[in-house]
């Protein structure tokens, strides 16, 4: 997408740069240790969730709904409240795969009634879809409150459904052509956006299956459509497409579809593919996708903070950094057990080395809701490893 890209590269120049320590060098990398056992990640987690505890507000949300930084110019007041919703949706996400205690119990209500009482998103303009990341993290995390024991009360399932079915709907709103899900369109702008992307529809697969079988959603060809989408967006390279094209977009130089530039849209595709029960995502597939993952890991690490999209190697962007590893850890988790734990010591440190004193992490531009979304995913990702004694579900 030409249009908001070029905004971002005009704009960002007036952005705050972060601090030079916040974003690792190589040689600081290459002192990280190689591994870090399941007591270490509980306490680097633990900082975690103690931050998404405190910095909750008083009406149960996580950071703020309107533009912070000058760089967010030229984007909607929708656009600020859709990414808003989807880093509180994560937020509640990753209290709800946490051990549970007496206070994080407290802010996961909260931040659940918050959610399901939200305005839903709208669309900012004829080419911002961005309030697709509201319905589409709004519908994994509807149908996680959905299902946990904990919320199994009518009054909870009434809400939870009632949240589950509007991202539902706005979401089969924007499904496009080709099936799938992105956050801006291509002119001629279109009600029906005609841009999806491999990663935004393999986020949300696993839930689409799931609120099939819910009755949520009742035409199964919006699964078979998507699944064929991130199928299609398989290279021979074993990377993934950004976006679907007729003729695959790789060539020589630092292309994104290269498997350095797709070292998070691998995990989630295959993640995606593999728990949909897609035969292409075999679990030596997944072996080979968390190895390039480990492998060239180095390009989103070098990624990380800078304040401009895609502007590193292989056109890598800041906010690839905390999805793409927590894609990762579930994909991990569709291993055979006992290969697990020796991956997710390898994934952990590069999750603790990018953690601040106060608990938080970030990836890019700092602004309260990254800083939500952020320290969510990596909770969530380092959750994922831990033992099942140490979560709640």
């Amino acid at each position: 997408m030409v249009a908001p890209i070029a905004i971002w590269a005009l704009l960002s120049t007036f952005a705050p740069q972060a601090p030079a320590q916040e974003t690792p060098l190589v040689r600081d990398v290459l002192d990280v240790p190689e591994s870090m056992d399941a007591a270490q990640a509980k306490i680097v987690n633990e900082r975690a969730l103690a931050w998404i505890v405190s910095n909750q507000r008083e009406d149960g949300r996580w950071g703020s709904n309107t533009a912070e930084q000058l760089s967010e110019i030229g984007f909607s007041i929708e656009t600020f409240h859709a990414w808003h919703l989807a880093a509180n949706s994560l937020c509640v996400m990753a209290l709800m795969a946490a051990e549970a205690t007496p206070e994080r119990a407290e802010a996961l209500e909260r931040g659940l009634t918050y959610l399901c009482s939200a305005r839903e998103a709208r669309r900012g303009n004829d080419w911002d879809v961005d309030y697709s990341w509201s319905a589409l993290y709004g519908l994994v995390a509807s149908l996680r409150a959905f299902e946990d024991p904990r919320f199994q009360s009518p009054e909870w399932r009434e809400k939870l459904a009632a949240w589950g079915k509007e991202a539902t709907r706005v979401m089969l709103k924007n499904e496009t052509p080709t099936g799938g899900w992105a956050y801006y369109d291509d002119p001629p702008f279109t009600e029906r956006p005609k841009w999806a992307t491999s990663f935004c529809t393999g986020l949300v697969l696993p839930s689409v299956a799931r609120a099939e079988q819910l009755g949520w959603i009742a035409d199964p060809a919006v699964q078979r459509r998507a699944r064929e989408y991130v199928r299609r967006c398989a290279l021979p390279n074993g990377a993934y497409e950004y976006d679907l094209n007729p003729i695959p977009r790789i060539h020589g130089g630092e292309m994104i579809n290269n498997v350095k530039g797709s070292l998070g849209r691998i995990q989630v595709c295959n993640w995606a593919l593999a728990t949909v029960g897609d035969p292409w995502v075999t679990p030596d597939k997944l072996r080979e996708g968390l190895g390039l993952f480990f492998e060239e890991h180095r390009f989103l690490d070098v990624a990380r903070m800078r304040p401009i999209p895609h502007e590193a190697y292989y056109q890598n962007a800041g906010y690839f950094y905390y999805f793409g590893h927590y894609y990762a850890a579930l994909a991990i988790n569709l291993l055979p057990e006992a290969e697990r734990e020796a991956l997710h010591a390898r994934l952990r440190p590069h999750l603790a080395k990018t953690q601040r004193a106060d608990g938080s992490v970030n990836d890019f531009l700092n602004t309260s809701r990254q800083f939500a979304a952020d320290t969510a995913l990596m909770s969530l990702a380092l959750s994922a490893g831990l033992p099942r004694g140490t979560r709640a579900h």
